[in-house]
């Protein structure tokens, strides 16, 4: 027997439709690239967004076809979010932080059929749009566009109409397509659907998460590149709340001014983006004005960091994790019932750990035999997860799919784990050897690859090691060939003609040899023991 409730499809359109109905007053508020500020409200965003949708369709942008990105957090973005997806076209989010053969790649890869982006980005743009043939259309985000080979977002939506109404569709059709860093190989695509979606809008809006309420002022700082701003555009518009766009000023003094101007209660971001607020408020002996909460997510958030923002400021830090496979909550550390009475030890001690999953998130954690082990929080294997916004498979990549998902149809994070009884979850090690710098992952293996195309490597290798602003940076190691010396400027020139920028190693050391497994693969164990804590230079 069925029950007698009426259908009505999870659509993302519906969100910003909410939002102006019912906090249509409401402002959005974007920081520009001079730093002027733009203002308006939620009904004039949806109105704008429908514009968009018009234009798009005028063009003949279709059902499931791609439209990318490239852009900071501000408000034409938003309305992308929206007025991409709203008409059952797909929003692809591109990191600009990747080197320019990866873009280029996610691009023919996802067949994206126009590419919006910021002025910021204009020379890569330029560089790429010869290569991108299947790429109609370039819209430059700005009012006017200074090169006749671009459009201008205002342009194409100044004489459009704003009497669209939303499409209506099933639920799960595709609404949005992010890449991961591409780390091992070429980036994986995971495609969203509008039903998970609005799934994880509503969860990250619930008390036990980051309790977006109508009288919130939210700043994501995490970029909408990267997972979509962890589902915030979403999340703004779901709560109703007032929604804060930094633009690219990410630097202490910009974001603190800009959060005490705006009455900012929330922000998001990774440990690297805290620090530097942290010492701007310490040195300048100020506040952080209205906040009240700050989610740190990306990686591991330092016990010290958390202490400053609750002890120093009363800031509460909420240590957050995921993935954008995830889409990308997995767990928050918010307390439990239990967690009342307890002591300010106790109660950091929870906030130190990744958190516990939110409802329709599951768990396990299994052996190298696929094992279930205990909740216990003392048995430790690899995480699996499962739930309704968590990737089922990866877009156009049957091989990595099946890799990815485990027999029963579980979610292979490749994180090493353990699980506490009340739920916590412990992240214990990387299956991979990634290094995580500032919230983005740095592959070790393209490094050493690149390395070894100097004509004086014989081997190299490459470990994380502690930074005090980015957490994590790379450390290399290098084999020279007989009769050859170390000239650390030859080899980072090297490096810095195949990797980005950032990535490039913060010292170069010359060892005599470099340990190898039975399987010949190196030993990256014997490596961090030997130079776990070894001092970078600092800048």
């Amino acid at each position: 027997m069925l029950g007698l409730m009426m259908h009505r499809p999870l659509l993302i359109s519906g969100l910003i439709e909410h939002a102006a109905r019912f906090h249509g007053d409401t402002e959005i508020v974007s920081r520009n690239a001079d730093r002027s500020i733009f203002r308006y409200t939620y009904a004039e965003a949806e109105r704008r967004a429908k514009r968009l949708a018009k234009a798009l369709i005028a063009w003949g942008i279709k059902d499931g076809d791609r439209v990318a990105t490239l852009a900071w957090n501000n408000h034409r973005h938003f309305e992308l979010y929206y007025g991409i997806s709203g008409i059952g076209a797909v929003i692809h989010t591109i990191n600009p932080r990747l080197v320019p053969e990866q873009i280029k790649y996610m691009i023919e890869h996802a067949e994206d059929q126009a590419l919006f982006f910021d002025e910021s980005f204009l020379p890569i743009v330029k560089a790429l749009a010869p290569q991108l043939k299947g790429v109609k259309h370039f819209v430059v985000m700005a009012e006017d566009s200074d090169d006749p080979a671009f459009l201008s977002y205002e342009a194409l939506i100044r004489n459009e109409i704003p009497d669209l109404e939303w499409p209506q569709f099933e639920e799960d059709r595709a609404s949005s397509l992010c890449y991961t860093s591409g780390t091992a190989g070429n980036p994986k695509g995971v495609l969203y659907s509008h039903r998970s979606t609005v799934l994880h809008a509503m969860a990250i809006g619930a008390p036990h998460c980051f309790n977006l309420d109508s009288t919130d002022s939210l700043c994501p700082v995490v970029p909408m590149f990267h997972v979509n701003a962890w589902g915030t555009p979403y999340g703004a518009a779901y709560s109703g709340c007032k929604f804060v766009l930094p633009g690219q000023y990410l630097d202490g003094e910009s974001l603190c001014t800009l959060w005490r101007d705006e009455g900012v209660t929330i922000t998001l971001g990774v440990p690297s983006v805290w620090q530097g607020a942290l010492r701007y408020v310490d040195e300048n002996k100020t506040d952080f004005g209205s906040l009240s909460r700050v989610v740190i997510g990306g990686s591991a958030a330092p016990k010290a960091m958390i202490d400053a923002f609750e002890d120093r400021y009363g800031v509460a830090a909420l240590h957050a994790w995921g993935m954008t496979e995830m889409s990308p909550l997995g767990t928050v550390a918010t307390y439990k019932y239990k967690h009342k009475g307890a002591g300010k030890d106790a109660r950091r001690a929870i906030r130190s750990a990744q958190g516990r999953p939110p409802f329709l998130v599951e768990m396990k954690i299994v052996d190298e035999e696929g094992r279930r082990q205990p909740h216990d929080g003392v048995a430790v294997g690899e995480l699996h997860v499962r739930g309704p916004w968590i990737a089922s498979g990866y877009f156009k990549d049957e091989a990595a799919t099946a890799k990815a998902i485990d027999q029963d149809g579980w979610f292979k994070t490749g994180d090493v784990a353990s699980i506490d009884e009340d739920g916590y979850l412990h992240i214990k090690d990387r299956s991979k050897d990634l290094i995580k710098s500032g919230g983005e992952w740095i592959s070790s293996i393209d490094l050493e690859n690149a390395a070894l195309a100097h004509e004086d490597i014989a081997y190299a290798a490459v470990i994380g090691v502690y930074h005090p602003k980015w957490e994590e940076r790379p450390l290399m190691m290098v084999v020279m060939k007989p009769g050859r010396a170390l000239d650390k400027a030859a080899l980072l020139a090297t490096l810095a003609s195949r990797v980005a920028k950032w990535w490039l190693p913060d010292d170069i050391i010359a060892i005599e040899q470099i340990p190898f497994g039975p399987t010949g693969k190196i030993l990256k164990t014997k490596l961090r023991e030997q130079f776990g804590d070894y001092k970078l230079p600092m800048a």
